[in-house]
């Protein structure tokens, strides 16, 4: 999987990907009130007007880009509607081409993790049936439960050429909280790293693990460092633009070959028509605004590669 996503960044050159994470806020009027005007100020309205956005934004980049990250709670926060909108999301952006990272976060034990792998990137039997649930091909996991937490994740992903991208370094201002504490002289983040060494061992494809690491564009001194502890490790990079991180910030995230990381901008690109700088293509055309974001992007970091 790791493979295929390489391939595609190489393809497209763009080491990016595109989070559609949704706020009705985000969505041009015009959407929502036909949306609306359908299936009423409901739950159901709420999410046909995300299909329709997001439609329109996967329209205008899928070309250009290697894959996308739906944030799932942007989705469930519309209940059962909004879940059926992602599952339509993932398999929409499929059929286009693009490898879908699920960022749902999940980590628990056990049966729970295993139930959870199975949901975003596994199969279920069903009687005699085999079959998928949301059938994403990246998922993001959070390791704070250990190996037992993990472990499950990493089976399914060996199991069936899935990847995972774990929690290492976030971008967010508090994450040193926790994660930057020291234990024995080395700080939480780096013993995170040495077990997602660890855990990925078993799950090469190439010069690359399929099991990842979420490595925050917001502190690259501390990328720096997790790039040499993990050379073989892919990073998916949160925190690019709207968070403050610049491409400048994260070249460290990735190798020598300018491999390694793959860079996610969410309402930079997918409201880029609310910005100054796009507000020439109006809310009537957010999608071309998206798609020029797109490539204003990829040439920021590909300048300093």
């Amino acid at each position: 999987m790791i493979n295929q996503l390489i391939q595609r960044i190489q393809k497209t050159k763009a080491p990016i990907c595109v989070g559609l994470d949704p706020m009705l806020g985000y969505i041009p009027e015009h959407v929502t009130r036909k949306a609306f005007d359908e299936f009423g100020e409901t739950l159901e309205g709420a999410a046909e007007s995300i299909w329709q956005f997001n439609k329109e934004i996967v329209d205008h980049v899928y070309d250009i880009i290697p894959s996308v990250k739906p944030q799932i709670a942007m989705y469930e926060q519309f209940g059962i509607e909004g879940l059926k909108i992602y599952k339509r999301t993932v398999d929409y952006c499929q059929e286009k081409g693009l490898l879908v990272i699920g960022d749902a976060k999940r980590g628990d034990i056990g049966s729970t993790s295993a139930a959870y792998a199975t949901a975003h990137i596994g199969h279920v039997k069903v009687g005699n049936s085999v079959l998928t649930g949301f059938g994403t091909d990246f998922l993001t996991v959070n390791p704070y439960l250990g190996t037992d937490g993990v472990k499950p994740f990493v089976d399914v992903c060996r199991e069936e050429d899935r990847g995972l991208f774990v929690l290492v370094k976030t971008s967010n201002p508090s994450s040193g909280e926790f994660q930057d504490q020291l234990i024995g002289g080395r700080p939480l983040y780096e013993l995170v790293a040495d077990k997602v060494v660890e855990w990925g061992a078993d799950c090469m494809d190439g010069a690359y693990s399929n099991v990842g690491a979420v490595v925050g564009a917001t502190y690259p001194e501390m990328s720096r460092i997790l790039r040499k502890l993990m050379p073989n490790t892919y990073f998916l990079v949160p925190g690019y633009g709207a968070q403050g991180g610049t491409a400048e910030d994260l070249k460290y995230c990735f190798n020598e070959d300018g491999l390694g990381a793959i860079v996610n901008s969410s309402r930079g690109i997918i409201a880029a028509y609310k910005q100054e700088k796009y507000a020439k293509f109006g809310a009537e055309h957010f999608g071309e605004a998206s798609r020029q974001a797109v490539i204003d992007m990829v040439s920021d970091i590909n300048s300093v590669l």
